[in-house]
């Protein structure tokens, strides 16, 4: 029907605007704190900006500067597989009196956002911890380029697990059409958190080799966007699940292999 034609392309079109933005505000972070320069640390690695305050910054002002710029960030990887996931909600609520697809579709999106908030909450003041130690001890600090692959490595090995065949098919998950699905906020905003949890739960292996690569590097953030993409959305998400393991196990013991020189 055109009424039904108008939506979807209402609904992705928005979708794309908020995806361009996101992606447009993350690059430019990214650049801005590169221009600050990174501190170069012991055996030849450099400390990411992220995890500083910035002069006359407090540390209060650093958390909140960063969880806004995580969530920015966060918009812009998870969209790509999550509008699929939300159209299918929207199409499941249909046209029932007080349904409201438009307004309980994007309470289900601030929901799933929230938590990855959360998450980004929870990584600043550890990523913050971790920095200020690596600074006060230079052994520590010397180790880091070894303890960042073997992250690497462990984020490769989660692709295998169990744990995360469950999470990614609840991520892969989404109501059926002609689903009768309660109409209210509350069960919209439950429905948000736990489609938030279960996704970030998927990708905890991919978001801690993020974190641990570079979270402002903008050719790590692609990588992810595509291998958590791609799982959610294409046939067979489970093998490309272990397929994107394998690559990944492979690139962390590359890693390891430079790190110890034996390469």
């Amino acid at each position: 029907m055109p009424s039904q034609r108008v939506s979807r392309h209402a609904f992705f079109g928005g979708s794309a605007l908020l995806f361009t933005a996101s992606a447009t505000l993350t690059t430019l972070w990214c650049a801005s704190m590169s221009t600050t320069g990174e501190m170069p640390m012991p055996n030849g690695w450099t400390m990411s900006m992220a995890w500083m305050r910035m002069p006359g910054q407090t540390w209060g002002g650093a958390a909140m500067s960063f969880v806004g710029m995580w969530v920015v960030m966060m918009v812009a990887m998870m969209l790509p597989s999550l509008v699929p996931v939300l159209w299918r909600y929207h199409e499941a609520l249909g046209t029932r009196a007080g349904a409201q697809p438009v307004r309980r579709t994007v309470i289900v999106g601030v929901g799933y956002f929230f938590v990855w908030a959360v998450f980004g909450m929870a990584a600043f003041p550890l990523g913050a911890a971790l920095a200020a130690a690596e600074m006060q001890y230079p052994a520590l600090a010397r180790a880091v380029p070894i303890a960042v692959s073997v992250v690497v490595v462990i984020g490769g090995a989660v692709q295998f697990t169990s744990w995360k065949a469950r999470h990614l098919a609840c991520c892969r998950e989404a109501p059926a059409r002609g689903r009768t699905l309660p109409v209210d906020t509350v069960a919209a905003w439950r429905h948000g958190l736990r489609l938030g949890l279960s996704c970030s739960y998927s990708c905890a292996g991919l978001t801690a080799i993020l974190m641990v690569v570079g979270v402002m590097d903008l050719r790590a953030m692609a990588s992810v966007t595509a291998a958590i993409t791609v799982e959610r959305l294409a046939p067979g998400g489970e093998g490309v699940a272990r397929a994107i393991g394998v690559v990944t196990v492979a690139a962390g013991l590359l890693l390891i292999a430079r790190a110890t020189g034996l390469q």
